[in-house]
């Protein structure tokens, strides 16, 4: 190999004799390759891959193919031919195995990719590609191409193969060559074209292609040539070929594939000559160099191509490069092995103490490196950058956040044992942890702020496969890990996924966990099971995280799971198996995976840096040595080096062993075959380091086995290096360095890129938890050792990755230990999340790429969203008085709550703006800093008593000074615009452009650069209250003479910030400056003396600065910066208090006018005030006596200068109020009392922390329809719009996420549904801030500020998480499991409605019917709603036809019903049968049977015997036999004909409500905690024994079903995201359904969290009672079917009740709420959530073990008097009802049937008969009682012909019939409203009397009209009559 240093010493010599530039030696191409099929074989590749393509070269090779397997052999090769001396490597492309089918658009992307890995390789081995487009064969496709495409020729078909393979690998190759051999070529041609032209085709192909580089992919260094044969001193082909080319033109180099004959020297030089005319001062590349007839000495060889080189320079050409394959082909490649590795072990010479240390490994050389190193040079602080391809990257691992440890079926791993087991700090357990399992969002959101470009994250093996086994395989796990690598993506984070860190599955454990070697196949098995499900969109993964931890700590020291000690021997065991473990694994997805998804599999190994504890002492050195082969090389050097372990370890081991009685450590050996299969296992080295080590001699030769007994070292350290919050962790920055220049001379060279995948350093858990400087100094140190190694050490560094992204579970230090980036509240159950200093500044560092010496301005990308520049707006009359958007209120306000409630789902246009707001004196703080003059907030906010706590904004969120704080989170929320204020008083202090204040400019400046690296829009708003106190002391805005300071400012505004700024806002919200400030004087200026002339004259003044600063940016800067500006009005919806009093209507219209319209109207329509406002304003003026109005008069001049000065409306909006006009005072003047209106607020609306703003979102939707209607349909930003809450701390809030749910929602339906021009929407506020006069305690963030902490830490609260989800949504998208599915329900289903005996029955005492428990109870006064009873109700005991026609009329097939205990059994007991009542149900029965109705019977429906309830009722156990003998006796009599049966319905009702609550029959509430669950204990017993005795005596001959009908509300966690809401949730399911379901259908006893959770909060023995052995075999099972009462969906959350309550929900400890967003109905508890009941469905499959479903009840109320259209109702049975198929179709629910409730209107308990539930009208007031049929009886009657929902597309359908749910003309009356009169003898509702008043009118008025009419014609007929008579006399 010395000879290559031979040829180019000869071919170096001459070139600076010749004056070549040195540059030009530099760039010399020493050039090797390509790959043969013998290169392959000497290189030892596996037989196996022999026999399949490879990489071949041009000798006796044909195929020139890239193949998978291979690639991963070539790093050693290509790392050997470098050190060798060579530069580039020829790589030969077939044009048809990348193009097969001679088409660009159709590429083989296998080969594609395989060819851009081959290209990797050679770079990471420093070897640049020269690559050859085309060499031999055609694709055999390309005639068929050039007959289809007839005017396609053969240079344009090469042309777009060329242009492919530039696009494919430009970023690779810098030099091409189009064509070489090109006489095999011209064969390949001869045959398609005439055969004098194939040179002129290769050479117009050529041409085109190198026109085609250097017009579109050149690079700075990029060359295209041509390849041309030398033979015998003769050109190949000939000169006619060079003629048609033009060499200055299409050829950057001349390059020669030369066959050099030795005896014919002259030959070649005659031929050179014959190309001067040509190549003249153009470099030659000796392609390829064979030598013929010359002599075999080396020696020779190299005078040879040095005479060679002189032939070329005397020629006057000159050698860019030459081909030394001949060299190295006379030389083997063991020779070059031999070579370069003597090279690499070779010491220069050291000093004397390292010439006596024999080089074991690279150890020696590193350290002595550094060991002469100063301090000061040590320490020195490197300036620069990292390459730009680096990674940068935070991690975490799954044990350490997910929690959830036993969520959605993962199992046990060993660290949940060993800390359930109390071996952590504290005894603290990774149950909960940082709760990510839930808090996927939120961590990805804190991502996106950081910016990074990886995530380091592991997968826990048990949540994946529970027991460790693919057979345990866990589906929701693995949606978990899918949902996070999706969201990652989504955000531009590439996931890097640790298959294994150290969570494995107990159960694996159980089996002798890493010391089984069972458990290699085991991983094997997990870690294909992870590329198959992942790796198409992983691409960097890691098989072991640190697995020297896992070995030392795990099964050595015993410190971590599984806690065994055993150092010597199951230590190196453990190692021996994970190191098979990962090599196998890598082996699967090398083989099977890596050719489709082209990822990279690695290993991270933790390794500390050994430094000589005595530098001069070679026992320390060595035993330094030791120490890094212990601890790094025991896994490094199988996989980076040999496949076995490192000599040193082996000896070491053997020499103890020796030194001792006996042995005290077994290192296990390899085989040869596991070392061939362990050798190279690894794309990359993942390098975890924290810390060094000071490393000494062990003196102690103890046999105690021991990591430094067996090691011989002992660890020390430097009293001076700075400790950690962890004891083992010493900050030691420089040991980085040394192990990343020790990693790559040992192990990876430049073969194997280094992965830095752990660093970072904890803080404790106490103190300052945000300024974490100790963190900031460790990074910005260490980060900056690794640059040092980068660009002084040239080792390469590929990826940075900082522990932790967020605090979490640090394994035996459980909580006390933060190494995140971000502080978790470990005492809070939302575990929020808070950016540290640390976070800001490694996100800066990855911002800048490294430490840059001066930091760059900001990188401006275009916005991908911009702000269009709108059209000028048209020019509009003034408004009428009311305006024409009036239309709005005749429009909405009679939409009942269902058409105005219902959710809408779409979304927004592609431009849309999503934004948040801010204003300066709100956030910036910094009030007197750095030059800013004061303003009049700072100077009203200093007065005492002015400001709520005397709060001043002097710091308020500290923005000023914390840019790069705000730019991460918005970057984390995702918004597109950012609206901010510029303050005054910051640019200009005293307000004139005089006093510019750079500091100012420079902080927005800033910012502005920030927000549009970040591609988020500005929206500036100029002045945003905060006016300079100098320009107040002139007047302030009563002063006219600010319309030109305001135009100043805003001018230098324009000019400094205007090119990257194109949304201006002039004012925000002037009406709060005219009204507030200079008005009722609460804001600065304080002015509040003048409150009827002042706001008039300041808004005066404010209209035209606008006017004014519009036009200058108009003039001068609009067609340069295409911005657009306006300014924000803050409007209020209002609504008529009455709408039909258009008086109402106008004071609605008027005070819309007077607060949006004062300065809209002017802007948007002429230019004027509204005539409303003159009007109203000029006529009290006169009354009051004045000689003029109070309200200013524009100019003709002026509203023409005024009109039209808005490019778009921009629109603060957050609450509505009810109007009702009002005369009001004449004095004293007032801006309020011009308005002559007062405003109420309607006290069922949602409240927020300020009283006169409360949640009206269907506001907004109509507001926004009135500014289309008013002022043209303009283009509408929203730019504030939000709700302030009273906290100061939490970060859960849920009300704020309803109101941007509602409000985005109602802008939405505007947008989609009203043709509204809405372009924006902007939030208020970005954080929480100081809120004017309420200073700091209404919240209005979506992050909040601590503001007790000087830091100002901001925290993500959950509304942050939601908004950022709508933002990349773009809007509100329908999920798919809202989307409709058409389908029918299993053949036989049962259709049928409900009733209940008390509610409808009547009858109290007919015909012996004994008192039931609701007669005593409904007699009693205050119990029922009105005093109403059951006495009557629907009197169905008399009016069974009327019922049966009903029942006919729907046809159902089933109708339950239920039977009166007390109409059959007066006293409870069988002694007294009143037959009356028995034949009364039998009749019933018959009469169903007969309609061909099946009955499903009720055996108790509440309505207990009170005989039995003066014993003690269901508290009494005797009632279990009295209630089977009443079962027995309805057994005897209806059996044969009832087949269903229900023994109770609703024992929660029973138990709870009525002995619990007391609000339902019998009324005991005073034992709350004891009663209720008495009452249960006895109910379940009872069922039992009722359902044994059917199924013993009774079903053998009737058939028969029975079960019981349990009421179930689903529940949802309130915060879906918090565990503690998802236990909630789970306890409110499980105390309402599992109270009695778990009993009967799962194990005979109450589920344990019951029995665990009543226990706790009792003293002494548990208030919920016990089942004996036998009653909990009797009770289990007891069911046919599960009988489900379903209506309504709760969310729930933790609630902790104080220990002395003692009740059924103090015991449950769970707080419930509704969504706002879900429609009402007429009962308070009932909201339209059909989800839940699908979810409910499924719940009861796999909690029950899917038993067979019936739907015994379901329905909804309403508070309406005549109500019959009632599309609320059709509604709610469309969507629960296809929410039952969905879990039929889609999840494999058993339902076989659903049941409406109710047939009619009836008794609801409690609340009488004010809600109606029925699908038929009870007309309560006619003494007949009608049921009248409602649409919703008719919806449900298709529904059942239908048998469900068959598909519209498919039919027509004769089943279906149109009815319409929007229909509606009916408006919701609240039936408290409605009064009762007396009309024509009859008793009607004042509505139904209207009615009845206005046909009697029409009637009257017909009949006059008719008689009128009648007179008419009877008077027209008699005048002819008469004249006909008349005629005929006068001719008689």
């Amino acid at each position: 190999m010395a000879l290559v240093y031979k040829v180019c010493l000869v071919f170096l010599l001459p070139l600076p004799c010749i004056g070549v530039d040195l540059d030009l030696i530099q760039k010399l191409i020493v050039l090797a390759g390509p790959l043969t099929d013998d290169l392959l074989s000497n290189l030892n590749f596996q037989s196996q891959l022999l026999g399949e393509p490879a990489l071949n070269s041009a000798r006796g090779q044909s195929n020139y193919l890239c193949h998978w397997p291979l690639l991963s052999y070539l790093p050693p090769y290509f790392a050997e031919l470098r050190a060798s001396g060579v530069t580039h490597f020829k790589v030969f492309l077939p044009w048809t195995h990348i193009l097969a089918e001679a088409d660009a658009q159709k590429p083989n992307e296998t080969n594609v990719e395989c060819y851009r890995q081959l290209f990797r390789t050679l770079r990471a081995a420093d070897l640049k590609p020269i690559l050859i487009l085309h060499q031999k064969h055609l694709p055999h496709s390309l005639n068929t191409q050039l007959a289809l495409r007839k005017s396609t020729t053969f240079a344009d078909l090469f042309a777009e193969y060329a242009e492919f393979c530039f696009e494919s690998f430009g970023g690779f190759v810098d030099t091409w060559l189009t064509f070489s051999n090109l006489p095999e070529i011209t064969e390949g041609l001869s045959h398609g074209y005439p055969q004098a032209l194939p040179l002129w085709a290769l050479a117009s192909a050529h041409e085109k292609a190198y026109n085609l580089y250097h017009e579109k992919y050149s690079s700075e260094d990029g060359k295209v040539s041509i390849s041309l044969d030398v033979s015998d001193a003769r050109l190949m082909p000939p000169g006619s070929f060079l003629a048609s080319i033009s060499f200055q033109e299409s050829l950057d180099f001349l390059s020669l594939s030369l066959q050099y004959n030795c005896k014919r020297k002259a030959g070649f030089q005659k031929m050179l000559s014959e190309l001067q005319h040509g190549p003249n001062n153009m470099g030659i590349l000796l392609f390829s160099l064979k030598l013929h007839e010359c002599s075999t000495l080396q020696e020779n060889r190299s005078a040879i191509v040095a005479s060679i080189f002189s032939a070329i320079y005397e020629a006057q050409a000159w050698a860019v490069g030459y081909d030394v394959n001949d060299v190295l082909d006379n030389s083997s490649i063991h020779t070059t092995r031999s070579y370069t590795g003597d090279l690499a072990i070779q010491p220069k010479p050291k000093e004397a103490l390292l010439s006596v240390i024999a080089p074991l490994s690279s150890y020696p050389t590193v350290w002595e490196r550094f060991a002469n190193q100063s301090e000061q040079e040590r320490d020195s602080f490197l300036s620069g950058l990292f390459p730009s391809s680096f990674l940068w990257g935070t991690s975490t691992g799954s044990f350490n956040v997910e929690g959830a440890w036993a969520e959605d079926g993962k199992g046990e791993s060993i660290w949940d044992r060993y800390g359930h087991q109390g071996h952590v700090h504290m005894n603290q357990t990774a149950n909960l942890a940082c709760d990510s399992y839930h808090k996927l969002e939120y961590d990805v959101y804190l991502l996106r702020g950081l910016r990074p470009k990886i995530y380091k994250f592991s997968i826990s093996w048990p949540r994946i496969f529970a027991n460790g086994s693919k057979d345990s395989l866990n589906p929701q796990g693995v949606d978990y890990y899918n949902k996070l690598i999706d969201s990652l993506l989504d955000s531009n984070i590439e996931p890097m996924v640790t298959l294994f860190h150290w969570d494995l599955p107990q159960a694996l454990q159980d089996l002798g966990g890493w010391q089984n070697d069972s458990i290699i196949s085991a991983f094997v098995e997990y870690a294909a099971f992870c590329f198959a499900t992942f790796g198409d969109r992983v691409k960097f993964w890691i098989t072991f995280h640190e697995p020297w931890v896992v070995s030392y700590a795990g099964y050595g020291t015993g410190q971590h799971p599984p806690g065994i000690v055993d150092p010597g021997m199951a230590s190196y065991q453990v190692a021996h198996v994970i190191l098979k473990s990962h090599a196998f694994a890598w082996h699967v997805y090398d083989a099977q995976y890596r050719p489709k998804q082209h990822g990279k599999v690695g290993i991270v190994l933790n390794s500390d840096w050994a430094e000589p504890k005595t530098p001069g002492s070679v026992e320390d050195v060595r035993a330094a040595e030791r120490y890094l082969h212990f601890m790094l090389g025991w896994f490094a050097h199988p996989i980076f080096v040999n496949g076995d372990y490192p000599d040193i370890l082996k000896s070491q081991i053997q020499e103890k062993n020796q030194q001792c009685s006996s042995p005290i450590a077994k290192l296990p050996t390899f085989t040869d075959e596991e070392k061939q299969q362990v050798k190279g296992t690894a794309d990359f080295f993942g390098l975890s380091h924290y810390t060094s080590r000071l490393i000494s001699a062990s003196v102690n030769h103890s046999c105690t086995p021991s990591y430094e007994n067996i090691g011989s070292f002992s660890q020390h350290v430097d009293p001076s290096w700075p400790q950690t919050a962890a004891p083992w962790l010493y900050v030691v920055p420089w040991g980085l360095r040394r192990l990343l220049l020790f990693v790559s001379k040992e192990y990876t060279g430049t073969r194997i890129p280094i992965y830095i995948v752990g660093n970072g350093a904890p803080t404790d858990d106490g103190g300052n938890f945000v300024n974490d400087t100790m963190r900031v100094d460790y990074y910005r140190l260490y980060i900056n050792e690794a640059l040092k190694a980068i660009k002084l050490d040239a080792v390469d560094v590929q990826s940075y990755v900082a522990r932790s992204l967020i605090d979490g579970f640090e394994g035996t230090a459980g909580y006390s230990q933060r190494f995140g980036l971000h502080h978790v509240n470990f005492e809070g159950a939302n575990r929020q999340r808070t950016p540290k200093e640390s976070a800001y500044f490694f996100s800066t560092v990855i911002k800048n790429n490294g430490f840059p010496s001066v930091i760059p301005r900001n990188f401006l990308q275009p916005l991908k969203k911009d702000v269009s520049v709108a059209p000028k707006l048209p020019s509009l009359p003034p408004s009428e008085i009311p305006s024409k958007a009036k239309v709005v209120w005749e429009k909405f306000s009679n939409q009942t709550y269902l058409e105005r409630d219902t959710y809408f789902y779409g979304t927004f246009p592609e431009d849309f703006l999503w934004g948040v707001s801010t204003s300066a004196y709100q956030i910036e703080g910094g009030w007197d800093a750095d030059g800013k003059g004061p303003s009049i907030w700072d100077n009203f906010s200093h007065i005492p008593g002015n400001i709520n706590n005397n709060d001043t904004g002097d710091i308020a969120c500290d923005s000023y000074n914390k840019v790069d704080e705000d730019l991460y989170l918005l970057r984390a929320l995702r918004v597109n615009s950012y609206r901010f204020s510029l303050s005054w008083p910051r640019i200009f202090p005293n307000g004139r452009n005089h006093s510019i204040n750079s500091y100012g400019v420079d902080y927005y400046n800033w910012l502005i650069d920030g927000l549009l690296a970040q591609n988020i829009t500005p929206m500036v708003t100029l002045h945003h209250w905060d006016l300079p106190q100098a320009l107040q002391d002139i007047g302030g805005w009563a002063n006219p003479m600010l319309v030109e300071l305001f135009d100043s400012f805003a001018d230098f505004c324009f000019q400094t910030f205007g090119d990257r700024v194109k949304f201006w806002i002039t004012f925000n919200e002037p009406f709060m400056i005219s009204w507030l400030g200079y008005g009722l004087g609460v804001f600065p200026p304080n002015r509040k003396g003048n409150p009827g002339y002042e706001p008039y004259n300041v808004t005066h003044t404010i209209v035209k600065a606008h006017a004014r600063v519009y036009h200058t940016y108009d003039q001068k800067y609009r067609e340069s910066q295409k911005g657009v500006i306006s300014l924000s009005l803050n409007m209020d919806w209002v609504e008529p208090k009455t709408v039909n009093d258009p008086r109402n209507v106008e004071a609605a219209d008027r005070y819309l006018q007077f607060t949006g319209g004062w300065f809209a109207h002017p802007i948007f329509k002429n230019g004027d005030y509204p005539d409303a406002m003159k009007w109203k304003v000029g006529n009290r003026s006169e009354l009051q006596k004045l000689p003029s109005s109070r309200l200013p008069v524009f100019t003709d001049k002026e509203r023409e200068y005024i009109r039209g000065t808005a490019d778009v409306f921009c629109l603060n909006y957050y609450t509505a109020k009810i109007v009702k006009h009002k005369i009001t005072r004449l004095k004293p003047y007032s801006y309020e009392d011009d308005q002559e209106r007062v405003l109420e607020i309607d006290s069922s609306w949602p409240s927020s922390a300020l009283e006169n703003m409360r949640a009206v979102p269907w506001g907004l939707r109509r507001l926004l329809n009135w500014i289309k209607e008013e002022y043209g349909n303009p283009p509408i930003y929203i730019t504030e719009n939000g709700v302030g809450i009273k906290t100061n701390s939490d970060v859960e809030d849920i009300s704020r996420i309803f109101y941007y749910k509602t409000h985005i929602d109602e802008a939405l339906k505007a947008y989609k549904l009203d043709g509204v021009n809405l372009r924006g929407y902007v939030v208020w506020s970005f954080m929480d801030n100081f809120e004017w006069l309420n200073g700091y305690e209404p919240r209005f963030g979506l992050h909040l500020v601590d503001f007790e902490n000087p830091n100002r830490p901001r925290t993500p609260k959950q509304s942050a998480i939601y908004y950022a989800q709508i933002v990349q949504q773009n809007g509100i998208p329908l999920p798919k499991e809202e989307e409709f599915l058409y389908g029918e329900f299993p053949k036989n289903f049962y259709w049928s409605v409900a009733s209940a005996a008390y509610q409808i029955e009547g009858a109290w005492r007919a015909d012996g019917k004994g008192l039931s428990i609701w007669d005593q109870f409904a007699h009693t006064p205050l119990k029922i709603s009105n005093d109403e009873n059951g006495d009557i109700a629907c009197d169905s005991y008399h009016k069974m036809e009327a019922d049966l026609s009903i029942l006919k009329d729907v046809k159902v097939s089933h109708y339950r019903f239920s039977i009166s205990w007390p109409r059959i059994l007066p006293d409870g007991t069988t002694k007294d049968i009143n037959e009356a009542g028995l034949k009364y149900y039998e009749r019933l029965v018959e009469a169903l049977l007969a309609a061909n109705i099946q009955p499903q019977v009720t055996m108790y429906h509440w309505d207990l015997p009170q005989a039995l309830q003066n014993i003690g009722g269901w508290e009494n156990e005797t009632i279990i036999q009295k209630f089977k003998e009443y079962a027995e006796l309805l057994f005897q009599r209806l059996g044969d004909k009832v087949k269903f049966w229900i023994t109770l319905n609703e024992p929660y009702a029973i138990a709870n409500l009525g002995y619990g609550y007391g609000v339902s029959a019998p009324g005991i509430s005073a034992r709350p905690g004891r009663a209720p669950y008495i009452v249960g204990h006895n109910l379940i017993k009872a069922h039992a024994e009722v359902w044994h005795l059917y199924n013993e005596t009774y079903r053998p001959k009737q058939g028969g079903l029975i079960s019981l009908a349990i009421s179930v509300e689903w529940a949802e966690p309130k915060n879906p995201s918090k565990q503690e809401d998802l236990d909630a949730a789970r306890r409110y399911v499980q105390f309402f359904a599992g109270w009695f379901a778990h009993p009967i259908f799962k194990n005979g006893d109450y589920s344990e969290v019951m029995k665990r959770r009543i226990q706790e909060r009792s003293v002494g023995q548990s208030r919920l009672p016990e089942f004996t052995e036998n009653e909990k075999l009797r009770i289990k099972g007891t069911f046919d079917f599960f009988g489900l009462n379903h209506y309504t969906t709760v969310l729930a959350s933790n609630l902790n009740y104080p220990a002395l309550i003692t009740s059924y929900d103090a015991d449950r400890g769970v707080a419930s709420i509704t969504d706002r967003s879900w429609l009402g109905s007429g009962s308070f508890w009932l909201k339209v959530t059909p989800f839940g009941f699908r979810r409910l469905l499924k719940w009861i499959k796999e909690e029950y073990n899917n038993p067979p479903i019936y739907v015994t009840e379901n329905g909804i109320s309403e508070r309406i008097d005549g109500g019959f259209n009632d599309i609320w109702r059709i509604h709610y049975l469309k969507s629960y009802i296809n929410e039952a198929l969905k879990g039929v179709v889609l999840d494999g629910v058993d339902l076989r049937g659903y049941t409406v409730w109710s047939l009619m209107d009836n008794f609801e308990w409690a609340v009488g008969f004010a809600e109606r539930f029925g699908l038929h009208y009870t007309n309560y007031t006619d003494p007949n009682l009608s049921r009248i049929p409602k649409a919703s009886s008719k919806y449900y009657s298709s529904i059942i012909r239908c048998n469900g929902f068959p598909d519209p597309a498919t039919g027509p359908h004769l089943c279906l019939e149109s009815h319409s749910e929007g229909s509606s003309t009916t408006s919701p009356i609240d039936n408290s409203s409605i009064k009762r009169v007396q009309f024509l003898g009859l008793e009607l509702t004042s509505s139904h009397a209207e009615v009845g008043l206005y046909v009697l009118f029409v009637l009257f008025l017909m009949s006059v009209l008719g008689l009128a009419l009648f007179s008419y014609v009877y008077r027209k007929m008699t005048k002819k009559t008469h004249k006909t008579k008349g005629v005929k006399l006068s001719e008689m």
